[in-house]
């Protein structure tokens, strides 16, 4: 691998001493925190191919995925070996077998015993089992979704690139936390900075909650249709909580914040993204823009980045980036 892409790589793992003997609820623990970092030495490996001229960034690139790829499979590979020794087996089975495994494993049943079986169970055993069927089936979902992110992602990205590299843009990286909308959106301001006020994220967030409080009426049919309120005869209410969310908590930010955002710095918004059409906000500020007003906000939403859920960055010109 590159010298550069290997400094960025974390450090080899040391052979960790033998483990003590773990449950299936510890290993698969384990699991989602070892595919988890996985997915950041992704990004870090990510970041440093970035780096230089665009034939070296492509050359990169590929090593990147190739080294990914080498190391999902890896990965998979070792997790297949320990869960089998549960009696669960990922590939060579049933579906409904390979639950059914897993359910008797969580439940702390001997998946080998055919006597025990034979036996009627009784009220307490059918509500583990119950009990352990949807966590089961939960963690199988969680399996699924973590082994399809990397690959997701993959795709994502390039389709996202494509889209970009033709008008000299590139993505910038953002924190991925719950502040990520607003800190893309601090970024692009300060890249705009002469002639353009500046926001800190805090103050972005709650001058987005005090706008869609003033404008309510335009924003609630959108909260509602989107499931946000809570049960119950008043919607302005779980409303109002939702505002006081949006300006105290790291709550993620989505399209009802970056529909109100975009009023209240009076800016033109631009979305790409490699999963969904382009979305643009704001386009009466398009004026402002063609009159050699500010700069447009341009912003990436990017649907499988992380695990923990959608994510967004900035989008910059490319020569900014290097």
């Amino acid at each position: 691998m590159d010298e550069t892409l290997a400094a960025a790589a974390p450090a080899p793992e040391q052979p960790a001493p033998e483990r003590e003997k773990e449950t299936l609820e510890e290993v698969m623990s384990r699991h989602r925190k070892e595919k988890s970092k996985l997915q950041d030495k992704e990004t870090n490996l990510k970041k440093a191919a970035a780096k230089g001229s665009k034939a070296e960034q492509k050359a990169k690139k590929k090593q990147v995925e190739e080294e990914i790829s080498r190391l999902s499979a890896e990965l998979e590979a070792k997790h297949a070996a320990e869960l089998a020794s549960f009696g669960y087996k990922a590939e060579g089975s049933s579906e409904k077998g390979n639950l059914d495994t897993l359910v008797k494993a969580i439940a702390g049943v001997s998946v080998s015993s055919n006597a025990d079986s034979a036996k009627q169970p009784g009220k307490a055993a059918r509500r583990r089992e119950k009990k352990a069927k949807e966590e089961a089936a939960r963690e199988q979902r969680i399996q699924e979704e973590q082994t399809n992110l990397v690959s997701d992602r993959m795709v994502e990205d390039e389709k996202l690139e494509k889209r970009l590299e033709p008008l000299g843009l590139t993505i910038h990286e953002i924190k991925p936390d719950g502040h990520c909308l607003y800190r893309a959106i601090e970024n692009q301001l300060s890249l705009h900075s002469k002639g353009t006020t500046q926001y800190s994220l805090q103050e972005l967030r709650q001058m987005t909650a005090k706008y869609m409080r003033e404008h309510a009426a335009d924003f609630l049919p959108f909260f509602l249709s989107e499931g946000k309120a809570e049960a119950g005869p008043d919607p302005s209410k779980s409303f109002e909580s939702y505002c006081e969310e949006i300006e105290s908590t790291a709550a993620w930010g989505g399209q009802l914040e970056l529909g109100a955002l975009t009023h209240c710095l009076k800016k033109h918004i631009v979305v790409y993204s490699g999963s969904f059409p382009d979305v643009e906000m704001g386009k009466e500020y398009n004026k402002k823009l063609e009159a050699g007003g500010d700069p447009s906000i341009r912003l990436s939403y990017h649907r499988h980045a992380y695990g923990l859920g959608e994510h967004y960055n900035s989008v910059i010109p490319a020569e900014l980036e290097t």
